[in-house]
């Protein structure tokens, strides 16, 4: 049961996405405009030491409302490697500047509506 992307055109743009509108074809004929977020991909890192502690960020994000434990993270800059970008980032937003980093996991968080790769 394959949905079919007919093809998209941006609705809105800025410099971390872009806001397509799908025309998508149903496996049974049917079409329907579905909204797809286009981004950039993103790193993320922490720091393990070696009493097996984990280094988090605890934030606020006004989008929900809620305080929560989080990787440091952000968008992979273009030309740049996911490792560098997440290496950046940690020094970044802890101060902390890592060792050797290994690639651990790809996700896919919302991939009915994104394409965001972390």
């Amino acid at each position: 049961m394959r949905w079919t992307n007919l093809g998209e055109h941006t609705v809105y743009e800025n410099p971390w996405l872009r806001v397509n509108l799908a025309d998508v074809e149903l496996p049974d004929g049917r079409h329907l405009d579905h909204y797809v977020i286009r981004q950039r991909p993103v790193a993320l890192a922490t720091v393990v030491n070696d009493a097996d502690e984990v280094l988090l960020l605890w934030r606020h994000r006004f989008i929900t409302g809620t305080w929560s434990y989080e990787l440091a993270a952000g968008v992979v800059e273009d030309g740049e490697e996911p490792a560098d970008a997440a290496a950046r980032e940690m020094l970044e937003e802890t101060g902390w500047r890592p060792g050797p980093l290994r690639e651990l996991m790809m996700v896919e968080p919302q991939h009915g509506l994104t394409d965001a790769r972390h």
